[in-house]
């Protein structure tokens, strides 16, 4: 229930503003008032909200920079984003921040805000809402059976991107992480050319405090009208995989499991290529479950040829695990089966160049 939750809201315009302010205040909510970044930072250090909704397009202090300064000063604090369409590369640098969901405007249905605003805070009030992104929000991942239920809100930022493919892109591309990152002496590096006009190849990765490496590639173009939707919830489960079970599991097929069974369960994925990897800086080993995307690898003008296989949601958890070497100084594999899209990513021990 929203009744004696405390709700900050940073916004410009003041009819939308009045109008959220009515409807929260019609739910017993505590509602604080912001027109810009400087006045939410000053109302931040005078009281902390159970939750705080914000638009990106604001004066003085742009929404960007707000949220960047309270991702930094209130890393617990759950925020919501406001914001249209044709700014998804914002949305998804705010994301990456930790903003926990986005709304777009125009708010034709108020309940969409209701449905966001109760199920950031169910999560915030969960012990493990700790490292949970805003797709792990979105897909309620489960660590026990992998199902993804579906929520109102889901669906309907689905429709939504759904219906304009161009912010799709544009959020799955500002999605991507730094292309260039190192532990210790090993530098991991991606390097992509994508068609403007086609839907990208995503993918994630991270280090391991265990000396692993462990990353994916999704398809976006390869799952159909529902590629967008698919690739997120692969990133869900990626992401809450990492967080709960990569101390335990060392298991690709198991990841690759889990996330099948969420898109058996979520009612609207379907079947996409992709590719899951994990490099031991141990012992030098690199492990390739192939799902629907294959690649070459190159170890010192060596190939080995990556056979696509299954792909992820048609039973791909059987396909057989790719042991190689990575070598004493590192190796290349570039990605096949990708699409209009070319794709490649370079392992390399800077101490033995």
């Amino acid at each position: 229930m929203l009744a004696g939750k405390e709700v900050l809201i940073v916004e410009d315009d003041p009819i939308f503003r009045r109008m959220v302010r009515g409807f929260l205040e019609k739910q017993a909510c505590i509602v604080h008032e912001a027109e810009n970044g400087l006045e939410g930072l000053v109302a931040l250090r005078q009281s902390i909200p159970d939750i705080l909704l914000c638009d990106l397009s604001m004066p003085v202090m742009t929404g960007m920079e707000f949220v960047e300064e309270v991702s930094m000063e209130y890393p617990m604090l759950p925020m919501i984003v406001v914001s249209g369409t044709g700014e998804m590369k914002d949305v998804a640098k705010v994301l990456r921040h930790g903003v926990k969901d986005f709304l777009v405007k125009p708010l034709d249905d108020i309940s969409i805000l209701e449905s966001a605003l109760l199920s950031v805070l169910k999560d915030t009030n969960s012990e493990d809402m700790m490292g949970r992104d805003f797709s792990s929000q979105w897909f309620g991942t489960s660590e026990d059976d992998g199902e993804a239920p579906i929520e109102k809100e889901l669906h309907w930022h689905l429709e939504q991107l759904k219906d304009n493919p161009n912010a799709a892109r544009e959020l799955l591309i500002g999605l991507l992480p730094d292309q260039d990152s190192q532990l210790g002496s090993w530098k991991f590096t991606y390097r992509a050319l994508q068609a403007m006009d086609s839907m990208p190849i995503v993918l994630d990765y991270s280090w391991l405090m265990d000396g692993r490496l462990i990353f994916y590639f999704v398809d976006s173009g390869s799952g159909g009208e529902n590629g967008v939707g698919t690739a997120l919830l692969v990133r869900a489960f990626f992401n809450d995989y990492i967080r709960t079970r990569i101390a335990q599991e060392n298991d690709l097929t198991h990841l690759a499991s889990l996330i099948e069974k969420g898109i058996t369960h979520s009612g609207y994925a379907e079947p996409i290529n992709a590719l899951f990897g994990i490099f031991n800086v141990c012992n030098g080993e690199l492990e390739i479950l192939p799902a629907g995307l294959g690649g070459c690898w190159n170890v010192n003008s060596v190939a080995t040829r990556i056979q696509p296989s299954q792909n992820l949601g048609n039973n791909s958890h059987e396909n057989k695990v790719v042991e190689l070497q990575v070598g004493a100084l590192g190796g290349d594999l570039t990605l096949s089966e990708a699409g209009a899209s070319s794709l490649s990513l370079t392992l390399k021990n800077l101490d033995a160049l």
